[in-house]
């Protein structure tokens, strides 16, 4: 895997972000719109044609700007995705369990549908299929949003609203499965009003 400046290609990147983040205004709001125009520039050509060049030049910033931040263009992906799903996850964890898998479904629903994220994802299917670099990347993130709805059902089944029998990682999976089915398989989103119907389809309500 070449290790210039025109390819997203080290196994650094899973670094994330930078080391320290600077806490000048300024250089948190330039941060962040180079970690916008990561997210879109790789939604808008595919990991294939993603590079440091066309991030910087998006960003409106020398390429030099952009390495003393990154090391590589897969960095600055991880460092985009954790920090906007820092700053976008539900935080209302009230209610029961259910409320709250209806609550982080409804927001992946949203996401997958209508946002610059959407695009992100097959792209980093694809470059997952070519790069191991990109593969790790990806399976650590999607291990990692996986955990947090684990959490959520190992809940319910602590509160006895699960049986102690529930297969946490079989049930994330069925709950996930159809929203990102519908996103990379099919020509229609899986619409946050069904999330519900999902969660009663995967769980059905228990009748005491």
């Amino acid at each position: 895997m070449p290790t210039t400046s025109t390819r997203p290609a080290t196994a650094a990147a899973h670094g994330g972000r930078p080391s320290a983040v600077s806490r000048d205004p300024r250089a948190r709001r330039s941060r962040e719109a180079v970690l916008r125009a990561a997210v879109e520039e790789l939604g808008a050509v595919g990991y294939g044609a993603f590079t440091v060049e066309s991030v910087a030049a998006r960003a409106g910033i020398a390429k030099s700007t952009f390495y003393r931040h990154w090391p590589d263009g897969l960095a600055v992906i991880s460092d985009a995705l954790e920090t906007f799903h820092a700053q976008m996850r539900p935080m209302d964890h009230s209610g029961s369990y259910r409320e709250q898998l209806v609550v982080m479904l409804e927001h992946v629903a949203h996401i997958l549908a209508d946002s610059p994220f959407a695009a992100c994802i097959p792209a980093l299917v694809d470059g997952a299929e070519r790069d191991p670099a990109v593969a790790r990347f990806l399976h650590t993130y999607s291990a990692a949003r996986r955990a947090e709805l684990a959490a959520v059902v190992e809940a319910g089944i602590a509160s006895g609203e699960l049986p102690a029998s529930a297969d946490v990682t079989l049930v994330v999976l069925c709950l996930l499965g159809p929203l990102f089915y519908s996103r990379l398989m099919t020509n229609a989103s899986f619409g946050e009003h069904d999330v519900r119907a999902l969660v009663d389809a995967v769980l059905p309500p228990v009748t005491r």
